[in-house]
């Protein structure tokens, strides 16, 4: 009984000396480093084997240096799949030109948002020489058409030749060459229904293939001067330049597109052929080839590429698609999110945030 007495004092005063050893026993176990994946293009983020760079890089290493942060940057091949991680526990936090949407809210948690960014469309900025315009005249279409045309008025200027020359050899001389001649210019007067009236057939038959060209020209004139207007029309139009003045101009038009980027849903949007890509550079690519007419993408990035290729024969398209807010990602519910939305809106607020963007994108525009 004695012994059960003194047990319970010797408890009684060390049971603060052992909650005080075992908090500190807490306190010296360090939290494993969070798992932080890096997506997009520059100067967004920008990695290789030895170091991360970019806007969103830049701003996430000043913010978990303000809040004491230990973490780990791990690339990722693109958004969807970055996605799909954080979504899985794979990874704690995306960080790179993440675009607010309403799909992507169900699934994740984004921090205030930290870059308004535009989506443009990249096309073809070569100018039209005179040679492509000309071009299309001496196409197959055109020239057989040209062709059929000279072919019909040799043949009405041989029965006219044969039918007038013995009777009539002033205005339809025996030389073959000349008689043919007039005969042809008889014809296409008469097909244009121009009518000069220096030539006229005066034997019976000349008058019956006159009768026969006329009524056939009343039928056929128009049909084949329209047939001509109408190869010309496509062949200009095939070879002209496309340009882009509004979205819709997009419908049906083999646009390319990143593969999980919300430039691929506008351009559903706009009822435009798809053609995925699995980053920027196989998309321009796909432009660059012709088997795409535009590309649509984030603006930053595009005008990234212009700068670091002022060689490469593309423009952004003078017209106005829409603007998204770009973010960080975190899993549904995760406590992290408050401290990363005040640490934001402080760097806003203090000027600090836009001196990070300017200092970024001059870098990297001048590396």
């Amino acid at each position: 009984m004695f012994c059960r007495f003194i047990l319970t004092i010797c408890l009684l005063i060390c049971s603060p000396f052992s909650s005080i050893l075992l908090a500190e026993t807490e306190s010296t176990v360090e939290k494993p480093p969070l798992k932080v994946g890096v997506v997009g293009s520059p100067p967004f983020a920008q990695y290789n084997e030895k170091n991360f760079q970019g806007i969103s890089v830049e701003l996430w290493q000043e913010i978990a240096a303000n809040i004491n942060l230990q973490y780990r940057l791990i690339p990722q091949p693109g958004i969807t799949v970055g996605i799909d991680r954080v979504v899985a526990g794979e990874l704690d936090v995306l960080i790179g030109p993440i675009s607010i949407t309403t799909e992507r809210f169900r699934k994740v948690t984004f921090t205030q948002p930290y870059f308004n960014a535009e989506i443009g469309l990249l096309v073809s900025g070569e100018s039209v020489s005179v040679w492509r315009r000309i071009r299309p005249i001496f196409q197959v279409a055109v020239i057989s058409s040209v062709g059929g045309l000279f072919l019909i008025l040799f043949i009405v200027g041989n029965l006219m030749w044969l039918a007038e020359s013995r009777r009539n050899p002033e205005q339809f001389p025996k030389q073959y060459i000349r008689g043919v001649g007039n005969g042809m210019w008889f014809a296409l007067v008469t097909l244009t229904t121009v009518g000069y009236g220096d030539k006229a057939p005066v034997t019976k038959m000349g008058k019956v293939v006159t009768s026969l060209w006329m009524l056939i020209t009343m039928v056929a004139a128009s049909s084949l001067t329209a047939g001509i207007a109408t190869v010309m029309t496509l062949l200009l139009s095939a070879e002209v330049i496309k340009e882009f003045s509004q979205p819709e101009d997009m419908r049906d038009k083999q646009i390319a597109v990143v593969s999980g980027t919300t430039g691929e849903k506008w351009a559903q949007t706009y009822e435009a052929r798809l053609l995925p890509s699995s980053n920027l550079e196989q998309a321009i690519e796909r432009l660059k080839s012709g088997q795409a007419e535009g590309f649509l993408f984030d603006v930053p990035a595009l005008r990234y590429y212009l700068y670091q290729n002022p060689t490469a024969p593309f423009k952004i398209a003078n017209l106005a698609i829409t603007f998204e807010d770009y973010s960080f990602i975190l899993p549904l519910d995760n406590q992290l999110a408050r401290q990363l939305d005040l640490e934001i809106i402080e760097l806003k607020q203090s000027g600090r945030l836009e001196d990070i963007i300017q200092l970024e994108i001059q870098g990297s525009f001048n590396d």
